[in-house]
């Protein structure tokens, strides 16, 4: 066989000596582990029980994906539903951007001499993000909001070696608790940390900080507080939380929705030791739950920036001192020097969702952020509002939000179920069924509101919830 162009090793001589190497008569035989009962020889392919059991040609395929394609439901109007990711409005200049070859295609700038681009890069992300949390060193980055909390608590684990106990309020995304789990559960399962929860109040729906007093103790590695909460609501009194958990010594981690901070508190402000959330409403999309972003930030303290997961990017001099140029200062991963001690096993920083996001803020800007986290404020208020209005019962808690409310349909004898199903027949994606989550809330659902829900889109939804109910369903 003639060697092939663009296949390595595809000729003839060049295989015959790779097999003398690796003591094999054929190809076949690099697959000999495999059983014979569950292999199949290549001029039987066609019998294969899969698909149309025949190779297809590029049109068939694109035809075939086509159709099933043309089977998704269309909706109507932007979905509302939240819970941790939510539509926001993409400007068309970062796609743009990041699909350029430069950034699109870099991946880990191991080699500094060569990537000053993506190193730079990265450099303005972790600038203006330490800048929107006012907090001293960010990195770049985690996989998500999920896994960013996750590797703080495992870095607070370190830091606070000692010490066996993990408080986490029972307001939090319920889905980040669950990947929570999962990372530490080597740990639980032999005895070396204990996971508890903090209880929400239920009337205002904020943590309860009494719950936490009798909690908290010397021997609590860290408290975590999101802010604002799962059901959307503002921790109003998280700088009291923070001086409860700091009187212990306790590592303090606050989980951010970013837009939110252009009208509440920060968590500098609020004394978090470290922040993570979710950076998915900077300039992502949904993309079916990925490729997200997860935030990762810090004081300025030695200890916790020795331990700090993934990657740090800083601005250094030649030995000379005449040039400047960017690096990796710290990381302190599994596949460089650190081997066995490195604190993480997260093998890529998400740069391209990063530099999305720090197109994102440059665009912004300090006064544009304010004055989106408004639009987005006001707007959830007004759908708020007009639910009230039409007898809907609108954030159960009492208690103010940003983006998101619950809203329960237990006072009207209907399952959400029959609601959500109706509101998917004329092309409107409701809110999220909370009563799997949270029992207690019954036939609950949260529902989110951003930019890119127009007045009508808000009427429309809020009529539509008001028909179905009125038809009559049951609980199912």
């Amino acid at each position: 066989m003639d060697a092939h162009p663009f296949i390595p090793n595809s000729s003839d001589e060049i295989r015959k000596k790779i097999m003398e190497k690796l003591g094999i008569k054929s190809v076949d035989e690099l697959f000999r582990d495999i059983p014979s009962s569950v292999r199949m020889e290549s001029n039987k392919w066609d019998e294969l029980d899969i698909g149309l059991k025949k190779p297809l040609s590029e049109i068939e395929v694109k035809r075939i994906v086509s159709e099933k394609l043309g089977k998704n439901k269309q909706l109507r109007i932007p979905p509302f539903l939240g819970g941790g990711a939510a539509p926001h409005y993409v400007p068309a200049v970062i796609k743009y951007i990041i699909s350029r070859g430069e950034f699109l295609t870099s991946y880990t700038p191991y080699q500094p001499e060569i990537s000053q681009g993506i190193l730079q890069a990265i450099f303005e992300y972790q600038s203006l993000m330490a800048e929107l949390l006012d907090m001293d060193i960010v990195n770049a980055s985690m996989y998500d909001g999920a896994s960013a909390l996750a590797e703080a608590l495992l870095m607070s684990m370190r830091v606070n070696k000692n010490r066996r106990k993990i408080l986490l309020p029972s307001n939090m995304n319920p889905f980040h608790r669950e990947v929570v789990m999962t990372y530490l559960y080597p740990h639980i399962s032999q005895g070396r940390v204990i996971v508890e929860d903090i209880k929400y109040d239920p009337v205002t729906g904020l943590i309860d900080k009494e719950d936490l007093k009798e909690k908290i103790s010397k021997d609590v590695i860290a408290v975590y507080l999101q802010n604002p909460n799962f059901f959307g609501l503002i921790e109003e009194d998280a700088n009291d939380v923070s001086e409860i958990v700091h009187e212990y010594k306790v590592l303090f981690i606050i989980g951010i929705e970013p837009l939110s901070l252009g009208l509440i508190k920060s968590p500098g402000e609020l004394g978090a030791d470290i922040a993570v959330g979710e950076g998915q409403p900077l300039g992502l999309s949904l993309n079916f739950g990925s490729s997200y972003l997860g935030i990762f930030a810090i004081r300025d303290d030695p200890k916790l920036l020795r331990q700090m997961p993934g990657r740090l990017i800083g601005l250094a001099q030649t030995i000379e001192g005449g040039e400047r140029a960017f690096a990796m200062v710290l990381q302190t991963r599994e596949q460089h020097i650190r081997r066995s001690k490195a604190t993480s096993n997260i093998c890529t920083n998400e740069a391209l969702s990063a530099i999305a996001s720090a197109i994102y803020l440059s665009l912004l800007g300090r006064k544009g952020l304010v004055k989106l986290s408004r639009h987005i404020y006001y707007k959830s208020h007004y759908a708020m509002k007009m639910m009230r209005k039409n007898g809907i019962r609108a954030n159960i808690f009492n208690a103010d939000f940003f983006k998101e409310f619950t809203v329960s349909f237990n006072e009207y004898n209907i399952s959400y179920q029959s609601i959500h199903e109706k509101l998917l027949e004329k092309g409107i994606h409701g809110g999220l069924y909370l009563g799997k989550l949270y029992p207690e809330l019954g036939e609950t659902a949260l529902f989110a509101f951003t930019e890119v829900h127009q007045k009508q889109d808000i009427d429309l939804l809020v009529q539509s919830i008001k028909k179905s109910w009125r038809r009559g369903s049951r609980y199912v």
